[in-house]
């Protein structure tokens, strides 16, 4: 079993932040991500809001940036999935990929995954016909019609690069109203001969057997119900947290998002949070790096008191 001072799980922007910033404070540091490293910013078409880059930047690109500021600082990375930590701070364990090993202290990045909507038939359509990752599978639909479910910037996100693809494309939200911001919406208004608004309806169904064919859409101020023929649907209801590797009784919301303080401090001594697995207003890459950033710094003085 191979030790280290912390273990950093997860390697979107807030656990490649955190473990970069325990690094350069002298940290023997572990960095694990089941996929590759970059998180979700890998499956986002382009950011226009993150801080130096005014004419936008790449998802992919932004997550190659990330990640080759890591190089030179001795950060060891595992490609492996975390299926436990137990233990107390200090000498706690962290069992990846069928290996232990130990940590003094452990921060959780491992952000949050796409909700499903619950639907008969959501898993045997994944990915024929069903998909939550617009710049993963969007291509697949190019000159096709498809349809978009959600009210948040996501969804609007999704559905303006989507745009560029399909011939047309349905956008549903359960309210009147968006929740995304408006210099978003303002740009899906722009495209309404390409995409057309579902307002207050949700779906109530999928259609086909080895490939989605149609979805029922059930209107919530009128009940009536149509069918409307898609060969894609794109689902951005929201997001859930990974943390079912964490120790039982850990402070978590109604959602099951784990509870930090200021300084990214869970309920249990040793263990620090950063990034979408908190529970917080403000989902984004700048966020995710700012929590990265305090949680390492946090974890750090923590490190100095155990060896006091």
């Amino acid at each position: 079993m191979k030790g280290y001072d912390a273990v950093v799980i997860g390697g979107g922007p807030a656990g490649i932040t955190a473990a970069m910033y325990l690094a350069r404070s002298g940290c023997s540091v572990l960095l694990t991500e089941h996929m590759a490293t970059g998180g979700q910013i890998l499956q986002t078409e382009a950011l226009e809001n993150y801080p130096g880059f005014p004419q936008g930047i790449k998802g992919y690109e932004l997550a190659d940036l990330f990640t080759a500021h890591l190089e030179g600082l001795g950060v060891d990375r595992s490609a492996v999935t975390v299926e436990s930590v137990s233990g107390d701070a200090g000498q706690f364990s962290v069992r990846a990929g069928g290996e232990e090993h130990a940590a003094k202290v452990v921060l959780v990045c491992t952000g949050a995954r796409h909700r499903q909507l619950g639907l008969e038939g959501e898993d045997r359509l994944r990915g024929r016909g069903v998909s939550y990752c617009a710049l993963c599978d969007g291509n697949f639909f190019r000159n096709q019609t498809v349809a978009v479910v959600g009210g948040g910037n996501s969804a609007l996100e999704e559905s303006l690069y989507l745009a560029k693809l399909v011939d047309k494309l349905y956008l549903i939200h359960r309210r009147d109203e968006f929740r995304g911001h408006k210099i978003y919406l303002d740009k899906i208004m722009h495209l309404s001969g390409k995409i057309e608004l579902v307002r207050s309806s949700v779906i109530t169904g999928l259609h086909g057997d080895n490939q989605l064919t149609g979805l029922s859409v059930k209107n919530l101020k009128t009940n009536d119900e149509r069918v409307l023929a898609v060969d894609g649907l794109f689902v951005y209801v929201g997001s859930e947290p990974a943390t079912g590797f964490l120790p039982d009784g850990i402070a978590c919301d109604a959602q099951g998002f784990l509870v930090t303080d200021t300084e990214m401090r869970t309920s249990i001594p040793g263990i620090f949070a950063a990034g979408d697995i908190r529970s917080k207003l403000c989902r984004q890459v700048i966020t995710a790096a700012g929590d990265g950033a305090t949680a390492a710094q946090a974890a750090f003085v923590f490190l100095e008191q155990l060896h006091a």
